[in-house]
This record gives structure tokens, C-alpha cells and sequence, in this order.
């Protein structure tokens, strides 16, 4: 089923990264040359947010495409082609999770931000426009 052996698809995964993306740190510079500071990767709340912005209350997540945003259709693991049970089901299970994240954060009052990294690849200033609109803050300089 799998072109790769079990050693090669190890390695693989393993170097997929869970922190520090490339659009995760995008939009944290961004959000820094404006003068909003935060935590990162904060262990305090449910589901460790990428970006917590604790003056204000907010939690940024910057989800991956396959990993979060295949789910949120209608038919998970459309675009696998190998082991579809498991993808499906895997997948779905991380749609849950966000869910359930969510529904923490907002009973302790905070407020949920979810972006896509390709939404922050390609429109990064509404990304930024956006939480700076939750701040209260005016969107001036370029990053």
C-alpha cells in the first residue's frame, strides 16, 4: 500500500512540525511589530494555543490544512489515498478536538481565534487585521 518502508514513513512524519510553522511564525512577528505580546504554545490553557494573548484574552490557533481543515468538510480523508479508515477517522477525530478546545477556552471567558496556514501564506494582513480588530488596536505599520 505504502511506497515508502515503515522506517522511511517514521522519519517522515517525524519531521512534521506541531510548533514554530512557518505561518505560525509569521503571523507572530507580524503581531509583534504591532506591539501585541503573548505567549506562545501557552501549557496553561486547554490545548497549549499556538498564539495567547493574555492581556486580552485571546487564544490563536494556526491549523494546518490536511491536519484540521480536510476535516472540517464533509468527507475527511478525501485526499488520501492509502489506509482511508484510518485517515478518516483520525482526521475527524481532530475536528472533535478543535471543538472541544474551543468550547474550553470559551468558558473560561476567552476568546477563540482559528486561522488556516494557507490563509496566513497568502492574506496575512486580514489575518493580522482581524485579531487587531479583537484587540481594539489600529492595523498602521507593515510587517
Amino acid at each position: 500500500m505504502d511506497v515508502l518502508t515503515k522506517a522511511q514513513r517514521h522519519y517522515a512524519m517525524s519531521c512534521i512540525r506541531s510548533r514554530d510553522t512557518r505561518p505560525e511564525v509569521r503571523l507572530r512577528k507580524a503581531l509583534w511589530h504591532l506591539g501585541l505580546r503573548y505567549r506562545k504554545n501557552w501549557k496553561r490553557l486547554p490545548g497549549s494555543p499556538d498564539i495567547a494573548l493574555t492581556r486580552q484574552k485571546i487564544a490563536i490557533f494556526v491549523d494546518g490544512d490536511f491536519w484540521h481543515a480536510r476535516g472540517h468538510q464533509e468527507h475527511p480523508g478525501e485526499q488520501v489515498a492509502s489506509n482511508k479508515e484510518y485517515w478518516t477517522r483520525h482526521l475527524a477525530r481532530n475536528v472533535e478536538h478543535d471543538r472541544d478546545v474551543n468550547d474550553a477556552l470559551t468558558e473560561l471567558g476567552w476568546l477563540v481565534l482559528r486561522f488556516w496556514s494557507s490563509d496566513i501564506e497568502k492574506h496575512l494582513d486580514r489575518c493580522v487585521a482581524e485579531v487587531c480588530e479583537y484587540c481594539g488596536r489600529t492595523q498602521n505599520a507593515q510587517y
